[in-house]
């Protein structure tokens, strides 16, 4: 006989897999979502539509015909096949609320898992972010330097040139004692 509270373990990488970006949004389909809390996903809209309240359009949105169908060339099995509906998105506020309206102890347990997922990717996303901004700077001031460079070397190109035209119009000195072809003993 299993625990009540029981922690439910999914691999972190089989909820990362399954959160899109769809429309500049990080979402989770219905379908997938469902398979995590393992219901029905017909159940599971049922209960969303029970609460469309608890779900504005920045907490869930259905997909549109040519979404539906990119994403179902994305994707080579079988599974999509059945569905006739284009799937709703929930964004990472629309799984919180999920949560809420489904009030299963798997639902919850699945919510946190997802909830610090999200949190992550928000985290490594903005470090990522940090390191870019750094890598521009840098970058910046290697063009910077280079130009520098490019403007010394011009100049010293310069004062060569300058250089080997005085030479030019000087008459070679005879050093005392030195002839070409011939040297003091």
């Amino acid at each position: 006989m299993a625990k009540k509270n029981a922690q439910i373990m999914i691999p972190d990488e089989v909820i990362m897999n399954k959160i899109y970006l769809i429309r500049g949004k990080k979402v989770m389909l219905d379908q997938d979502l469902a398979e995590l809390y393992d219901v029905e996903t017909k159940r599971l809209n049922e209960q969303v539509k029970r609460n469309l309240s608890r779900f504005p359009r920045d907490f869930m949105f259905q997909l549109n015909k040519v979404e539906f169908n990119d994403l179902k060339s994305q994707f080579a099995t079988s599974s999509w096949g059945g569905r006739r509906t284009p799937p709703f998105a929930f964004t990472e506020h629309g799984v919180l609320m999920l949560a809420s309206v489904l009030n299963s102890e798997r639902a919850i347990q699945v919510n946190i898992q997802i909830v610090r997922i999200f949190t992550r990717m928000r985290e490594m996303l903005a470090s990522h972010k940090d390191i870019l901004h750094r890598l521009e700077k840098i970058e910046h001031k290697l063009a910077e330097h280079d130009n520098q460079i490019l403007v010394i070397f011009k100049y010293l190109k310069h004062l060569e040139q300058i250089k080997h035209k005085e030479l030019e119009k000087k008459p070679w000195k005879v050093i005392k004692g030195y002839r070409k072809g011939n040297s003091k003993q």
